[in-house]
């Protein structure tokens, strides 16, 4: 459905509103129901046609997870001691030991899902931020399927963290090695939860907004 200079109408201009849940399409009543709020009439969750303070949120954890970025990189992630001696090593160290005993697979998977997932989640998401807040109407359904892939690949963020969980595992079932974790692996958490908290408090509908009257940049 599309409005008479060929822009395209949005549900909220069209009187209808998508669940944040189910995705089940429902038409705005005039008046609100029970306790002022309109709720699904599948799951029974409150419906919004915007998330409330979608931007803001988006931003401040975002802001979060980018300060927490740095010390998961520059402070140890574990340290290993085998037979009486060890040293910490950081994600970056952990990966450049890992390709020198000659685990390239296991070094890639560390690498990509510590360094590049969360970098380019950052990235995405500051950019998607960014054009909405300058009410910039360039491709949206590009912007729209960026954001897709962001939070497909966001998934995969803790496969690394999965992987140094079952080597220590394995290696405290030795008595010649022991593995303890360290303050980056936290601030390293911390970064993948506030990441995935960012992605789920971002509105994507607000990136269409932009082409019509309503602006949903609070």
């Amino acid at each position: 459905m599309k409005i008479s200079n060929n822009t395209p109408m949005t549900a909220r201009e069209a009187g209808l509103i998508s669940c944040h849940f189910c995705h089940t399409l429902s038409r705005q009543p005039e008046t609100l129901g029970e306790k002022n709020r309109l709720l699904c009439p599948c799951c029974h969750s409150v419906l919004h046609s915007r998330i409330p303070s979608s931007l803001s949120k988006t931003t401040a954890l975002l802001l979060a997870a980018l300060f927490l970025y740095i010390p998961a990189n520059l402070l140890p992630v574990m340290t290993v001691i085998y037979q009486g001696s060890g040293e910490p090593d950081t994600i970056i160290s952990g990966v450049i030991h890992l390709l020198e005993g000659g685990m390239w697979p296991l070094a890639l998977i560390v690498f990509v899902a510590s360094i590049i997932v969360p970098i380019l989640k950052l990235v995405v998401l500051f950019i998607l931020l960014i054009s909405i807040i300058r009410g910039s109407s360039w491709n949206p359904d590009d912007r729209t399927k960026l954001y897709r892939v962001m939070e497909f690949i966001g998934r995969w963020s803790m496969v690394d963290v999965f992987v140094i969980a079952i080597l220590v595992t394995l290696v405290q079932f030795g008595n010649t090695a022991s593995i303890y974790p360290g303050l980056g692996a936290l601030s390293f958490a911390c970064v993948v939860v506030l990441t995935m908290f960012a992605a789920h408090t971002f509105d994507p509908r607000l990136i269409w907004d932009n082409l019509g009257s309503y602006s949903g940049t609070k």
